[in-house]
C-alpha cells in the first residue's frame, strides 16, 4: 500500500482503506452492484463507520437515484457527526428530490 498524504481522521484499518478504495474504483467503473456489496459488507462489520455511510449515501444518491435511501445514510452520518458539512449538504441536495427539506 502506498504512503498516504492525508490524515486518517477516522482511524480506519489498512483493510478498511483498501476496501473503500476498491468500492470507489468499482463506482468509477460503473460496477455499482460490486461497490454496493463491498460497502454493505463493510457496514455490517462496522455499522457506525462514517466513510462507509457517506460512500453509501453517494452511491444511492448519485449513481442509483435512490434518493430516500441516500438521505437515510446521510442522516446516520449526521447522528454520529452532527457538524459534518459534506453530509449535511448532500442530504439537503437529495432531500429536495423526495420533498423533504
Amino acid at each position: 500500500m502506498t504512503e498516504r498524504t492525508w490524515e486518517n481522521t477516522y482511524e480506519l484499518t489498512d483493510e478498511q482503506l483498501e476496501q473503500l478504495e476498491e468500492a470507489e474504483t468499482l463506482m468509477e467503473r460503473m460496477d455499482l452492484s460490486g461497490a454496493e456489496q463491498v460497502l454493505l459488507a463493510m457496514l455490517e462489520a462496522s455499522e457506525d463507520c462514517i466513510p462507509v455511510l457517506s460512500n453509501l449515501g453517494h452511491l444511492y444518491g448519485k449513481h442509483l437515484s435512490e434518493f430516500e435511501t441516500a438521505v437515510e445514510y446521510y442522516d446516520r452520518v449526521l447522528e454520529i457527526e452532527p457538524d459534518n458539512p459534506w453530509a449535511r449538504d448532500a442530504r439537503r441536495r437529495y432531500s429536495r428530490y423526495i420533498g423533504r427539506d
